[in-house]
C-alpha cells in the first residue's frame, strides 16, 4: 500500500501540466476459498486501488509499467511489465488431513503483459512467473471481458482461462517423495493443466464519488489439480465487498 502511494505521488509530479486523472480508492475484506481438505477459508484486508494515466496502471492488486503502446478515442492497447501476489497457501498445522506435508507459501508473480481495449470490450495476457522461489516457473493468463450498464450499476464479466505449469500443480497440489514419508498419503505427481474461471464486478454509486464495488469470482482447478489426494473441491471461490473513492488530480 504503501509503495503504491508513493508512486502514484512520483506519478502526480510528472503530471503536473497534463490532463486530470482518475483514481479509485477502497478498502474491505477479500475472501478465497481453499479447495483442500479441511482448510478453511481465506478472510484477509485488501486495499482496492484502481489507476491508469498510459504510463502506469494499478487494477485492484496489480500494477505495471506500460513500455509500449497506443491509445486513441476508439481504441487502445499496450505491453507492460507487471506483478501481482499469489495468495494460495496451507500449512500442515492448518488441518488434520495435512499433517506432515510441506508447507506451501503465497507468492509474488511478475512477468509481461498485454491488454487490448476496443468500447467496452477488452483482452488481457499475460505470462507470469514466480519471482520468490515457490513453484519456480511460470504460467500463462488469459482474460476476455465486456463492461455495461444496467440502470445505476455496473457490470464487469470476464472469463479467464489459466495455462499452469506442471511445476505450478506439484507445488501447490503435488505429494513429493519426501512428503510421501511423513505423511499418510502416497506420492502424486501432475502434468500441466488448465484453470477456468470467470468474474465480475459490480459497482453501485452512492453518490457522484462514492461507491460500493463487489467483486464475484469462481475458478474451475484443472483435472490435474482435482486428481490430488488433498484436494477435496474442484474449485475456487473468492470475493471481495468494498466502499470505493473516486477522485481526479
Amino acid at each position: 500500500m504503501r509503495l503504491f502511494l508513493i508512486l502514484l505521488l512520483f506519478l502526480n509530479l510528472l503530471n503536473a501540466d497534463e490532463t486530470q486523472q482518475k483514481v479509485t480508492i477502497g478498502f474491505g475484506p477479500y475472501i478465497q476459498s481453499q479447495p483442500y481438505r479441511d482448510v478453511s477459508d481465506i478472510i484477509i484486508p485488501s486495499p482496492v486501488i484502481f489507476f491508469d494515466n498510459g504510463i502506469f496502471y494499478v487494477r485492484w492488486s496489480r500494477a505495471g509499467v506500460y513500455f509500449l503502446g497506443e491509445k486513441t478515442d476508439e481504441y487502445a492497447w499496450g505491453f507492460s511489465i507487471t506483478g501481482q501476489p499469489r495468495p494460495n497457501y496451507y500449512k500442515p498445522t492448518d488441518s488434520t488431513t495435512l499433517t506432515g506435508l510441506s508447507e506451501k507459501k503465497s507468492s509474488l508473480e511478475a512477468g509481461l503483459a498485454f491488454s487490448a481495449k476496443m468500447g467496452d470490450s477488452y483482452i488481457e495476457s499475460m505470462l507470469l512467473t514466480d519471482v520468490l522461489g515457490r513453484y519456480e516457473s511460470w504460467i500463462f493468463k488469459t482474460e476476455i471481458g465486456h463492461d455495461f450498464v444496467v440502470g445505476d450499476f455496473a457490470f464487469y464479466p470476464s472469463l479467464i482461462l489459466i495455462y499452469q505449469s506442471s511445476e505450478f500443480i506439484n507445488y501447490y497440489y503435488g505429494i513429493s517423495q519426501e512428503d510421501s514419508l511423513t505423511s499418510s498419503y502416497d506420492t502424486y505427481s501432475a502434468n500441466a493443466g488448465f484453470q477456468l474461471g470467470f468474474q465480475t464486478y459490480i459497482e453501485y454509486p452512492f453518490t457522484d464519488k462514492l461507491s460500493a464495488l463487489i467483486n464475484l469470482r469462481y475458478d474451475k482447478l484443472s483435472s490435474e489439480a482435482t486428481a490430488s489426494p488433498i484436494v477435496e473441491d474442484n474449485y475456487i471461490y473468492s470475493g471481495l465487498v468494498s466502499l470505493i473513492y473516486t477522485f481526479e488530480y
